[in-house]
């Protein structure tokens, strides 16, 4: 006999929770809200609450409702900028993970979780509960949770994928959500230096090539130029689907002709940006999301021939490591699939990847290189040196790939901002990175 899924009121689910105990709130735009709400009203009878997240798209009522952290603490997959505030306040911790092993991890190393909840739309005519925008690894924790919890949203754009849905048999309460919205992410307008990194990476992007884009300004201007200056026939396969992305498929340049893994289709985890991006997506078949053990997958990223990842970093040394998740021992975001795709997209036929980075920065009222000779003390590795392949600024790129470490930092050295460059081949020289007797 099929199980039925029961449904019950927020306050009802809210109910089903512990103390000392785990709930598990999904990723980005699945975290529950009206839950959410109904678990803070309640947080002063728990103690020893765990509460698993990720990239918070809004405020989580649960944790704001508990400031001094008496009774619920947060573990993090990947911080967002609401994630980054609460460990600033000590109410959240950094889980550091390959977000593509996330899944794995819930099948083998995470403790089951009591509760989980997550948004998705509401039942159709198959007894399936479409995932939305957010698919990553909620099929694998709901299989390793207790109870789970589904909160519906009519609101939430439908999003094909062969496994971007749960099943009433796999769900143990629904909750009627109403028409609570996607959360949406503004991301920022490039200025004169991310359009002058984007120059430079544009130009290396050939026809049909295949392409995975990070979050921020200057990925993001990356895809304005290409639309602009007449690439055709891209593919998509990356981990977040962005409004640079959909943009370009709105205008002809991205149909997928050419993958050879996915032909056709728009290949993401998850979705986070406008309204208009949710709006693209909706009942769109061209756009697929998996779950993230797939698009992160080295296996399918090497498969689509001229894959091309574009990813920011905050700091790299003159031996060619990214730091991109933590500021010293701040941390600030997370390794996501920035390694998997470093590497992924290296072993496609004729792929590339790209570190882009500003030259320096603003920091206590001062300007600083963000090339350094060495890390800041607490900085956590994000790209190896050796995945590394082309860095860009302002200034020029570079491809570190079969360079030794003299001509890597020479390299670098050319790239950082003109104001910085002497320091760093006096500092480069006197820690023999560069030998005295060096010729190139």
């Amino acid at each position: 006999m099929q199980k039925s899924a029961k449904k019950i009121s927020a306050e009802q689910a809210a109910g089903l929770v512990r103390s000392g105990t785990w709930v598990d709130y999904g990723a980005a735009n699945a975290q529950p809200e009206l839950f959410d709400r109904a678990l803070a009203a309640r947080v002063n009878e728990l103690f020893d609450l765990k509460l698993r997240s990720s990239l918070a798209p809004k405020p989580i009522a649960v944790i704001d409702s508990d400031p001094d952290g008496v009774h619920v603490y947060q573990f993090s997959w990947h911080f967002s900028a609401l994630d980054r505030k609460q460990s600033d306040k000590g109410r959240c911790v950094y889980v550091p993970v390959h977000l593509g092993e996330i899944p794995d991890y819930y099948r083998r190393f995470v403790e089951p979780g009591d509760v989980a909840v997550i948004k998705a739309r509401p039942m159709d005519g198959r007894g399936n509960f479409n995932l939305s925008c957010s698919n990553v690894w909620h099929r694998a924790m709901a299989m390793r949770a207790k109870t789970v919890v589904v909160e519906t949203s009519d609101a939430l754009p439908h999003v094909d994928g062969a496994d971007n849905a749960l099943h009433v048999s796999e769900v143990d309460y629904v909750i009627d959500g109403g028409h609570l919205p996607a959360a949406s992410l503004v991301n920022p307008s490039p200025n004169e230096v991310d359009e002058a990194v984007a120059r430079q990476i544009a130009g290396e992007i050939e026809d049909g090539a295949c392409l995975q884009i990070g979050i921020g300004g200057m990925p993001n201007a990356v895809c304005a130029l290409l639309r602009r200056g007449g690439a055709a026939n891209l593919g998509i396969h990356t981990e977040m689907l962005t409004d640079g992305i959909i943009d370009l498929y709105k205008a002809g340049i991205v149909t997928g002709a050419r993958k050879r893994l996915d032909p056709g289709k728009i290949v993401a985890t998850f979705a986070l940006g406008s309204a208009d991006l949710y709006a693209a997506m909706n009942n769109n078949g061209d756009v697929h999301l998996r779950a993230v053990d797939y698009t992160n997958s080295f296996a399918v990223i090497s498969a689509n021939e001229r894959m091309v990842s574009i990813n920011n970093t905050t700091q790299m040394d003159l031996q060619g490591q990214a730091a991109s998740e933590s500021d010293g021992f701040r941390h600030i975001s997370g390794t996501g699939g920035q390694s998997d795709f470093l590497r992924g997209s290296y072993a496609s036929k004729g792929g590339k990847s790209f570190i882009c980075l500003a030259s320096t920065y603003e920091g206590h009222g001062q300007r600083k290189s963000r090339i350094v000779l060495s890390l800041t003390p607490g900085n956590v590795v994000s790209g190896h040196r050796s995945d590394v392949m082309y860095v860009v600024t302002e200034y020029g790129m570079v491809n570190l790939k079969a360079k030794s470490i003299p001509e890597r930092a020479k390299a670098l050295i050319s790239i950082a901002h003109p104001d910085f460059r002497e320091e760093l081949e006096r500092g480069a020289y006197e820690h023999g990175m560069i030998p005295r007797r060096w010729i190139a």
